[in-house]
């Protein structure tokens, strides 16, 4: 097995640690190991979505974000059918995307917000 090291900030890591007593992980190595399995098979999944899809996006950001999340979704108008954004506690926003469209493009947008590292949680459900 290959070693590689990585940097954490300290709430990634007390998030970790936290996670790792809680869900019985053996060690640090293991849960990163178990997140990279899922950032993989989240991957997989979206390059399975072929021709037109419809779908929910999911994001919450935090407020001074709101600019850049608005550029990215400006960029993909055409395929958004329905936007609902929130305020919510602790300056951070719900934006909710009803999508429907070219599967490439969805996968695109989901990209392009992960990507910017402007965004806590997305999540992507297919109808």
């Amino acid at each position: 097995m290959v070693i590689i090291s990585i940097s954490l900030n300290d709430t990634i890591l007390e998030e970790m640690e936290r996670m790792q007593k809680e869900l019985g992980y053996s060690g640090r190595s293991e849960i990163i190991r178990s997140g990279l399995r899922m950032l993989v098979s989240a991957e997989k999944e979206k390059s399975s979505f072929k021709g037109t899809i419809e779908g929910i996006i999911i994001v919450v950001n935090e407020e001074k974000y709101n600019e850049e999340i608005s550029k990215i979704r400006h960029n993909f108008s055409g395929i958004i059918k329905t936007q609902i954004h929130n305020h919510l506690q602790s300056h951070k926003c719900l934006q909710i995307f009803i999508m429907k469209g070219n599967a490439k493009k969805i996968v695109d947008m989901l990209n392009k917000i992960e990507i910017s590292k402007k965004a806590n949680y997305i999540k992507f459900i297919v109808t």
